[in-house]
């Protein structure tokens, strides 16, 4: 038992050396970066710029190469499968692929700035499909293949007249927008006043005591309680007695004194 632990021990951490040393000395494999534009509208009769860029931990050196194919959308055209390569770059050089593309392609990129870029023109109808985009930088080989789908039209709209219906666009909905800003704030100022009633100095002078009338004399107080229409003044009544003596019989009899009346 005590000449196996030892041997245990020794096993393990030569194991462990190994693991060390081959990380140390050896270099994973890297992949590299590919991006393209996924749609491109071109007019047909143009000239088009099919754009690839590509990011790799490795110094771009001559064993770089760089590969255009194209998969036409239309069944019916011969190039329709496989892909076909149209354009081909390595060891520093281009090489132009199928006659298709040879007098249409030219490689506009710099590969030191990590730039395949390539352009092709004038575009044709045939040109509707798939343009793909590979680059291998060793020892950074592997990679996903950058897409574009082109479609050629009959008539593009000038970039110019798009970018002015784009800023009238939105200069409209800028206008709309303060607008209705400016219809809230104003409806909100509004509803408080409204809520709020009259203010606080109006309100003081809404509460404060009337000031009392002078007591009028009692003739002006007559008059101004006696109404406007003609009224039956007092009636004075007396007693006459008709008998001419103290001790006969009296008889009394109501005599209007006066009848006093108001015009």
């Amino acid at each position: 038992m005590e000449q196996k632990w030892p041997n245990a021990v020794f096993i393990r951490a030569s194991f462990i050396g190994f693991t060390i040393f081959v990380a140390l000395v050896t270099k994973p494999t890297l992949a590299v970066d590919i991006y393209a534009d996924p749609e491109m509208i071109v007019q047909n009769g143009t000239t088009g710029i099919l754009r690839c860029t590509f990011k790799s931990h490795e110094v771009v050196s001559s064993s770089t190469t760089v590969s255009w194919s194209f998969q036409p959308n239309d069944p019916n055209n011969k190039l329709s499968s496989p892909p076909n390569v149209i354009y081909y770059y390595s060891g520093g050089k281009g090489f132009p692929g199928v006659p298709e593309f040879r007098e249409r392609v030219q490689f506009v990129g710099d590969i030191n700035k990590k730039d395949v870029s390539i352009q092709l023109g004038p575009v044709q109808f045939s040109d509707n499909g798939t343009f793909f985009c590979d680059v291998r930088n060793p020892p950074d080989v592997t990679g996903t293949v950058a897409r574009i789908e082109l479609r050629v039209v009959r008539r593009a709209l000038p970039q110019t007249n798009a970018t002015l219906i784009i800023g009238a666009v939105c200069g409209a909905l800028g206008v709309l927008v303060l607008v209705a800003l400016t219809a809230c704030f104003v409806l909100r100022h509004r509803t408080r006043h409204d809520y709020e009633g009259c203010t606080s100095l109006e309100s003081v002078s809404s509460q404060a005591p009337q000031p009392r009338k002078k007591v009028e004399s009692g003739l002006e107080g007559s008059k101004s309680a006696i109404p406007s229409g003609p009224l039956q003044g007092p009636v004075i009544y007396a007693q006459l007695d008709h008998s001419g003596s103290k001790n006969s019989f009296h008889k009394m009899e109501p005599v209007v004194y006066a009848d006093i009346r108001k015009n």
